[in-house]
């Protein structure tokens, strides 16, 4: 008899043991969605990674690779977190065409432009892509499986980058940003306003050259800039103590503003959104930093910027200032306004 309830209470002690597994699986469970989206390197990702590759472009209307499909190329089964953090930080501060492991993404995007993120940054980002799961756009499963065959060489690791699909992408594109804190929405409106500013300059790079994109920010920057303005229902503003156009001078605030951000830049530290409120309405400020893209046009004469770039930029903007800029520098502000 005892051996039976010794049996019994053994068959008791397992089941129990199965269903705490169970209920700690970090791929189904509310807390682990609720850790993700605690990460710090979420929302940093969403900051600096999501202008060229979000999760919601389509296919044909990208300037860069998805999260995903980088988290898919540099893992694998037997890739450690610490070699995955390794790798992101090492191709993060010298992307180069000979190191790259997408060779589809160079061919068809070119090297990724260098930017000059903090190290902390770039670990807490590569953290979170690795133990979490990454959006994924509808197509990239079948894109992914095509390319490598049957899904051959794909990431496993923490959180095998299955993603959200289908209707997921569609629903975290119309998320509600007045449900968000003053800081955060006032940095959406910014980066949405800068990813539909830089698929279009990157794009016209890419496909016709810079004195093209010269003329396309000329003609199209403002109206641009306006119409998410119209779809935000705030007011979307960039300015500068060194502005392109005399219209985006900063005034004697902001330009208090943009000293504060270059100091916080110079000193390696991840910037946040400042917040200024009034009694009906919020402003916010953050800043715009330079990559070796924007030398192209805005950088060293006889450096990073030609002869016959600067030539056309004096032609369309008489009044320049906005040149002679280095990688991670602060070029000016986004300045937002919006109602209460």
């Amino acid at each position: 008899m005892k051996n039976i309830l010794g049996i019994i209470v053994l068959l008791v002690f397992l089941v129990s043991c199965n269903s705490g597994k169970k209920d700690i699986d970090p791929y189904s469970n509310a807390i682990d969605k609720t850790a993700s989206a605690k990460h710090p390197g979420k929302k940093l990702m969403e900051t600096n990674c999501y202008i060229c590759h979000s999760p919601t472009a389509t296919q044909s209307n990208r300037i860069g690779p998805p999260m995903i499909a980088i988290k898919k190329h540099y893992m694998d089964s037997e890739t450690t977190k610490e070699e995955f953090v390794s790798a992101m930080q090492t191709w993060i501060k010298n992307p180069n065409k000979e190191d790259a492991k997408m060779f589809g993404a160079v061919k068809r995007f070119g090297v990724m432009p260098k930017q000059a993120f903090p190290e902390k940054t770039i670990e807490q980002i590569a953290d979170y892509m690795y133990d979490f799961e990454i959006e994924q756009p509808e197509w990239f499963e079948d894109h992914f499986n095509e390319e490598r065959g049957n899904g051959n060489g794909r990431g496993v690791g923490k959180g095998n980058g299955n993603g959200m699909r289908n209707g997921q992408n569609k629903q975290q594109a119309q998320t509600n940003f007045e449900d968000l804190p003053y800081g955060e929405r006032g940095l959406k409106y910014a980066l949405t306003t800068k990813a539909v500013l830089g698929k279009n300059v990157m794009g016209t790079i890419q496909q016709k050259g810079v004195l093209e994109a010269l003329a396309f920010c000329n003609e199209q920057a403002y109206p641009l800039t306006d119409s998410m303005s119209v779809v935000h229902h705030a007011k979307i503003k960039r300015v500068s103590d060194k502005p392109r156009n005399p219209k985006n001078i900063a005034n004697l605030e902001e330009l208090k503003y943009i000293e504060d951000f270059k100091k916080t830049i110079v000193n390696n530290e991840e910037p946040k959104p400042l917040v200024k409120e009034f009694d009906k309405n919020v402003k916010v400020y953050y800043p715009i930093t330079t990559n070796t893209m924007c030398l192209q046009c805005h950088g060293k004469p006889n450096e990073t910027l030609n002869e016959l770039t600067l030539t056309k930029i004096r032609s369309l903007y008489p009044m320049d200032q906005a040149i002679g800029y280095d990688v991670n520098e602060v070029r000016g502000i986004w300045s937002i306004t919006f109602d209460k």
